[in-house]
């Protein structure tokens, strides 16, 4: 039987299906077993930060394999510990996505010292390595665009004023406070 020469680009090309059908296969196994949990302050449809937070969660749900639990009007007390609690426990979330400011210290930190094999992410930049290694945060940087934006209503407005509507002076919002008005 004769294979004849294979061409570098059919090599490549059968190297990278069998790498993409490996990872998917494990990827697929890693994730029955996720639950993920999504906790707002507020209402998930607020048209603002829970609702693009609970688009994430819709689909993620989309996923297969992965469930999703979600809490909604949960305040910044220790009642988002108790709703943590309860999705780790009943629900049996390993990963954790405590979305407000307010979650973070002491709440979120508090539980991830208490479950070392969870995951916690926070929205807001405010790890540090001195908190726990299961904690995480993330945040999207967006002063560029503010930045942008702020000139383009410069040049458009009529009465020479600029307005800016923040939720609380944090240093992601000041930021881009800056970045508009600059």
């Amino acid at each position: 039987m004769d294979f004849g020469r294979i061409s570098r680009r059919r090599l490549l090309q059968g190297s990278a299906a069998l790498t993409l059908g490996s990872a998917l296969s494990v990827r697929r196994a890693a994730a029955a077993d996720t639950t993920i949990g999504f906790i707002y302050v507020g209402s998930r449809d607020d048209y603002g930060y829970n609702q693009a937070h609970a688009q994430g969660a819709a689909a993620l749900k989309k996923l297969p394999g992965l469930k999703v639990v979600e809490e909604e009007k949960v305040p910044e007390t220790d009642a988002v510990e108790k709703t943590m609690e309860s999705m780790i426990n009943l629900d049996g979330a390993t990963l954790l996505f405590p979305t407000s400011f307010g979650y973070y210290n002491p709440h979120m930190l508090k539980m991830a010292a208490k479950y070392p094999k969870l995951t916690f992410e926070h929205c807001g930049g405010l790890w540090t390595d001195k908190d726990p290694k299961n904690a995480g945060s993330y945040f999207g940087y967006i002063d560029e665009a503010q930045y942008i934006s702020g000139i383009v209503a410069g040049y458009s407005t009529k009465s020479g004023k600029l307005g800016f509507v923040a939720a609380k002076p944090i240093p992601q919002v000041l930021r881009n406070i800056n970045a508009f008005t600059l």
